[in-house]
């Protein structure tokens, strides 16, 4: 007698949440990825607060939500921040040794400069409004934040609202990379 195993198979996404939409628990009134989203039967890992917008990897492998999430897995996130204010000369090296926010020291990250009151930020911890909280702590407002990157996956283009698959070589590094 043969016995034959289904083997699950699993979906994975890039998608730019967009400025407005709720990661997830919406309250009454407020829009969640899941209403939104075309792509039904999945579910968002991570969050990105309501005001910021960029990339969401979404997938239906609860098995991955830990080995990405969790702070002792070191993996780079990279955002695209726009501040109210002009960045003082010792931005970078203040943002890239660790700012304190209310007690919490946060971990050395990496700065790139892209204009008078626009940066990349690289972290790999995920503290709740940590860049509007490092910024506010250094005198700086935050007009406009955006995820671009996750690990290797790439926002890539993607229009906000929009969404693409996450396949072949790609989703092989990043399973790989988290430890599937």
């Amino acid at each position: 007698m043969q016995v034959r195993f289904r083997v699950k198979t699993y979906r994975y996404y890039a998608y730019h949440k967009p400025r407005g939409v709720i990661t997830h628990s919406a309250q009454e009134g407020e829009k969640e990825i899941a209403d939104v989203s075309p792509v039904k039967g999945v579910f968002p890992i991570g969050r990105l607060d309501k005001d910021s917008s960029g990339l969401i990897i979404l997938t239906d492998d609860g098995r991955i939500t830990d080995k990405l999430l969790n702070p002792e897995y070191v993996h780079e996130k990279e955002y695209i921040v726009t501040t109210k204010e002009d960045l003082k000369s010792n931005f970078k090296e203040r943002m890239e040794r660790g700012v304190n926010i209310e007690g919490y020291t946060t971990k050395e990250c990496r700065v790139t400069i892209l204009g008078e009151k626009r940066f990349s930020i690289v972290l790999t911890e995920g503290k709740k409004h940590q860049i509007r909280r490092m910024c506010a702590a250094l005198g700086y407002v935050v007009a406009t934040l955006e995820r671009v990157r996750v690990m290797n996956i790439h926002l890539s283009g993607l229009k906000p609202g929009t969404h693409r698959t996450i396949s072949g070589a790609e989703l092989n590094e990043f399973l790989r990379a988290i430890g599937l």
